[in-house]
């Protein structure tokens, strides 16, 4: 099954209250994963940096990144009690690491064992090998990445995986981490790259779906997507094309004030983005083209046979004038047809009667 993250990220605008909301929402929309994002303001952004320009777009204000993302942290106390939420709901905690302290955190004191990189931090070298030297599961967001970018990431990982923890790191290292048989074992036994178009929401001319095609024949890694865009036509198609996980953010209200929430589902929207991700993956069965347990029942009806155009008498000769091909399909197939022509009817048939012969 397609592994479903909805992603409440900063959605909660630092409110502990609209967090348990958001959790409940997404047990409540059939995700497997809820995730937020764990941060330290003062340690993510210098004084000076100004927001993305979807940022002010959305929020209708001009300031900065730093002022902006300040009024979006949760506590680590408070991520405590969302983890203890999720699993009396039987929902799994995630939350993406922006600074080492936070990272820290989410391994060591809530003692995750699955973990993602968002796209923004694929050339922090030195956090992603900070992510890898946990040894947890990673989830690798690509968006504005190109493929150099992406294989000079995985070497950082594989590095992280197999190397001592007392090993220098050095792009050399990297890059023989990841051309070495063992590195590449640890990346497919333990890395998932997400395709993702880094906008939002994300112009539909801009999604490149087919690019997660890429990536999984390039890394020869399961590949999945994470959706920016608006409404859940694209995350749908991404599990079509064999996605084996979605990301998707989701809000309790579009019009809230915060950077994320216009380009995020609603409630019911998630909900009716997974019920359709469900469906599609019953619908692809298992590749084998043969006929269904329900199909078979509908063969004599949907098919047909060869059948007495009008009285035949035993003995007459079989022609063009006198068979025909009608339903039911329970007679002779009508690929008997040219070998009957000509041939001596061995019985007599009454006009509608199944040729039997």
């Amino acid at each position: 099954m397609t592994l479903i993250i909805a992603e409440a990220g900063v959605n909660h605008n630092g409110d502990e209250k609209l967090a348990f909301e958001l959790v409940n929402a997404a047990h409540q929309a059939g995700a497997d994963i809820v995730k937020f994002q764990t941060f330290k303001a003062k340690n993510l952004v210098t004084e000076d940096a100004e927001q993305a320009e979807y940022q002010v777009t959305n929020t209708q204000k001009q300031e900065s990144q730093l002022a902006m993302l300040s009024r979006l942290e949760l506590s680590f106390e408070v991520h405590h009690q969302l983890i203890k939420h999720c699993e009396s709901l039987g929902i799994e905690f995630l939350s993406t690491a922006f600074d080492s302290d936070s990272l820290n955190f989410l391994v060591n004191n809530l003692g995750l064992t699955r973990l993602k990189i968002p796209s923004g931090e694929i050339t922090n070298a030195p956090l992603v090998l900070e992510h890898a030297r946990t040894d947890c599961d990673l989830i690798v967001s690509t968006g504005m990445a190109t493929l150099s970018e992406i294989e000079a990431v995985l070497g950082v990982i594989a590095f992280g995986y197999i190397a001592d923890k007392t090993a220098e790191p050095s792009e050399l290292a990297f890059q023989q981490a990841y051309a070495s048989e063992q590195g590449q074992q640890a990346l497919k036994q333990k890395v998932t790259v997400l395709h993702c178009t880094t906008e939002y929401p994300a112009p539909m001319a801009e999604i490149n779906l087919k690019a997660m095609d890429t990536l999984g024949r390039a890394f020869e890694l399961p590949a999945g997507y994470s959706d920016h865009s608006e409404g859940i036509t694209i995350p749908i198609a991404a599990v079509a094309r064999g996605a084996v996980l979605i990301e998707k953010h989701f809000t309790l209200d579009k019009n809230m004030e915060g950077p994320d929430h216009k380009a995020s589902l609603e409630p019911s929207e998630l909900a009716a983005m997974v019920a359709a991700i469900r469906q599609v993956e019953v619908a692809l069965g298992v590749g084998v083209k043969s006929p269904t347990v329900s199909e078979v029942k509908n063969k004599a009806v949907a098919r047909k046979s060869l059948v007495a155009a009008k009285a035949i008498k035993a003995g007459e000769a079989l022609s063009e004038d006198n068979i025909t091909i009608k339903r039911p399909g329970s007679g002779m197939s009508p690929y008997n047809y040219w070998d009957l022509l000509n041939k001596r009817a061995s019985i007599d048939y009454d006009a509608g009667d199944l040729i039997v012969e």
